[in-house]
């Protein structure tokens, strides 16, 4: 008797799970206790580069080990009598948020390891000769860590095929469906997650060019372009290099620093960006100029 389609995907997801349970506890449980109990010497590393690096991934171990797998294995040594897998996977759904955070962390993670094994020789050593153990397979630390990114998309194409699988009177078709949706939200939520990381990440850094100005400096604004410009003067018909920053509400006139000493520029000039007008200029002797009027001032501009 050949075994049903939908029975087989739920024992794949059992198999992987178990695999991803043995791998988190390497994380967790050898790198990350060793790297802890090296640095608490204080001969290797701060411990909060240790708790940097592994983020949350003891959350995630305890997560998996603790409940879900043992959930999913009940419910494998019962589908004879109770062929389903929906409940219990929309009952982690909610969980796996907690993955926002490492997936976050990943990218900081990696470097902070690469620059610590440059700094601490003792550090790569240790972590060189955990990776000599057979338990990791002759994979580095980032390898495995790069697991628990993956497990998302992983569950999301599992669970597609099994919802696929399943026959239409299947008693599980119901929850199955509402756990895919749930799932499918959690791995939109880590991709958000990571975009807004990356938002605020590169809107650091355009403060940080132009000296961190307090009253400048606000999370929710969104950087919508920048880029040199030349600034015309009509009394001596000449120009002069300028550097604009357009946010939502706001652009910054700069002007670029000659001696580069922390900030990049200086800003001359901010304009609210409502009631701003930009209008078209038509001048022989100077090209692509505009003018660019709002309630601080007019600034005659020209482009490349």
């Amino acid at each position: 008797m050949q075994e049903p389609e939908e029975k087989k995907i739920a024992l794949e997801l059992l198999e992987t799970e178990q695999a991803y349970v043995n791998r988190l506890h390497l994380l967790d449980q050898i790198f990350y206790a060793e790297l802890m109990k090296e640095a608490k010497t204080g001969k290797t590393v701060p411990e909060e580069v240790v708790k940097m690096i592994f983020s949350n991934i003891s959350s995630i171990y305890q997560f998996h080990a603790k409940f879900f797998l043992p959930e999913l294995q009940k419910r494998m040594e019962d589908w004879n009598h109770n062929p389903r897998i929906g409940d219990v996977i929309q009952k982690l759904a909610p969980f796996l948020k907690m993955y926002g955070e490492y997936v976050k962390n990943f990218d900081k993670a990696v470097e902070l390891i690469t620059a610590w094994s440059e700094k601490s020789p003792p550090f790569q050593e240790l972590i060189a000769d955990i990776q000599k153990r057979k338990v990791c397979a002759n994979l580095t630390l980032q390898h495995h860590m790069l697991e628990p990114v993956q497990r998302i998309p992983r569950y999301e194409l599992l669970l597609k095929d099994y919802v696929r699988k399943l026959p239409p009177q299947s008693p599980d078709r119901g929850d199955a469906e509402k756990a895919l949706e749930m799932i499918f939200m959690v791995a939109k939520h880590s991709n958000a997650a990571i975009a807004e990381m990356e938002r605020l990440q590169n809107l650091w850094v355009v403060y940080q060019r132009l000296g961190l100005e307090d009253d400048i400096v606000d999370p929710s604004n969104e950087l919508i372009k920048e880029g040199p410009i030349q600034k015309i003067s009509t009394r001596n018909n000449s120009t002069s290099e300028k550097y604009l920053f357009l946010f939502n509400n706001m652009l910054l006139y700069c002007v670029p620093k000659v001696i580069q000493v922390g900030a990049e520029f200086q800003v001359h000039l901010r304009m609210d960006v409502e009631g701003m007008k930009v209008r078209e200029l038509k001048d022989t002797e100077f090209p692509h100029t505009f003018l660019v009027s709002g309630k601080q001032r007019t600034l005659e501009l020209q482009a490349r």
